[in-house]
């Protein structure tokens, strides 16, 4: 008996060629170059029960860093200080990545193995940790390190159906408060 997730990639003619190639591994040189430049990312996490959890993560372009093809130090600040993504590293060593450049519509898309650094254990590795930003209010707590297990970019599609991008409905959105969105 075939699955419903076979008989879905069944009812739409199975993955596109190029999509099905796109998954490898490691980071080519342009998903690095991509995330290299990216100052936003949205992190996702589970417990071991499989409660889920998505964090967004920035800083200027370069905050997260390409280790190697199959590494990338991401730093972990205070933010909120509920650390969500810390408590579910505990019992479930897995992340996954989404990085975007604004006003670009592909996504590069990373998933992988998380070993938590504490700032010494940076220090001991040789990476300045002066050099992520901080502020009064946001203060580096630890690393991420990600071995990378899977990396690819992701198609504009979303992108383009959101018009996340578009600058009428960015100015429109610039003068909304959070107050003014309605619930229904």
């Amino acid at each position: 008996m075939m699955s419903r997730i076979a008989e879905m990639r069944d009812e739409m003619g199975g993955a596109h060629p190029l999509a099905a190639k796109k998954v490898v591994s490691h980071l080519e040189p342009y998903v690095r170059a991509f995330i290299e430049n990216a100052p936003f990312a949205v992190m996702a996490t589970s417990d071991a029960d499989g409660n889920c959890d998505a964090s967004p993560r920035g800083g200027q372009p370069g905050f997260v860093r390409v280790i190697d093809e199959r590494t990338l130090l991401i730093p972990d600040f205070g933010g909120n200080r509920l650390f969500q993504s810390f408590e579910n590293f505990e019992s479930n060593p897995r992340a996954g990545f989404v990085f975007m450049i604004p006003g670009m519509e592909v996504t590069a898309r990373v998933n992988g193995r998380v070993e938590v650094l504490e700032k010494e254990d940076m220090v001991d590795r040789g990476i300045e940790v002066s050099t992520f930003f901080e502020d009064e209010n946001t203060i580096l707590v630890q690393g991420i390190l990600l071995h990378v297990d899977e990396a690819y970019f992701h198609c504009p599609r979303s992108m383009k159906f959101a018009n996340l991008w578009d600058q009428e409905t960015i100015a429109a959105n610039s003068d909304r408060s959070i107050a003014s969105l309605k619930a229904d």
